[in-house]
């Protein structure tokens, strides 16, 4: 199974200790060369994820359709990052491609990938039994890593996940 990451997947989970779920879930994560740098310059704020590019799961690729990421940067206006992951998921037929960003989730479904983000993720570990409740794992996301989640897809999230929703 090929599965091709941005860097916000990555990076939540480093932030709140959860990391260890992509490996559970996927074995192997395939990352562009400008995440793995993404990730390296995050080193100097938070080691936690720098941290991700010494994973042996990690594997660093780079994306050859330089025209797809150009039009994807310049005319989509998409990161590096993510244009990178997207071509790079194209490139390599992967199964999943993890990305949060609406924009690159939008141009992602455009040309036809799959994809989850992080809090899918969470929802495929709950139900493998790697995680016994979701909620405590978002409310650390939103208050350590930032991670922005409007009220009505916290509630989506949990009521997929079978947990109580708050009122």
């Amino acid at each position: 199974m090929i599965i091709v990451s941005d860097t916000s997947p990555l990076s939540n989970l480093a932030m709140v200790d959860h990391l260890f779920l992509l490996k559970e879930i996927y074995q192997t994560v395939v990352i562009p060369k400008s995440v793995a740098e993404e990730l390296e310059n995050a080193q100097v704020d938070e080691p936690r994820i720098a941290a991700v590019l010494s994973l042996d799961w990690v594997a660093i690729r780079t994306a050859q359709n330089v025209l797809l990421i150009s039009e994807l940067r310049n005319e989509r206006l998409l990161d590096r990052g993510e244009s990178e992951a997207i071509a790079l998921a194209l490139e390599l037929k992967a199964e999943e491609l993890l990305i949060d960003e609406r924009l690159g989730r939008r141009e992602a479904a455009r040309l036809g990938l799959s994809m989850t983000g992080v809090l899918g993720v969470l929802l495929i570990a709950k139900r493998r039994g790697l995680i016994p409740t979701i909620r405590p794992v978002m409310d650390e996301l939103i208050t350590v890593a930032k991670f922005r989640v409007s009220s009505q897809l916290y509630a989506e999230v949990l009521t997929a996940a079978n947990e109580p929703s708050i009122d």
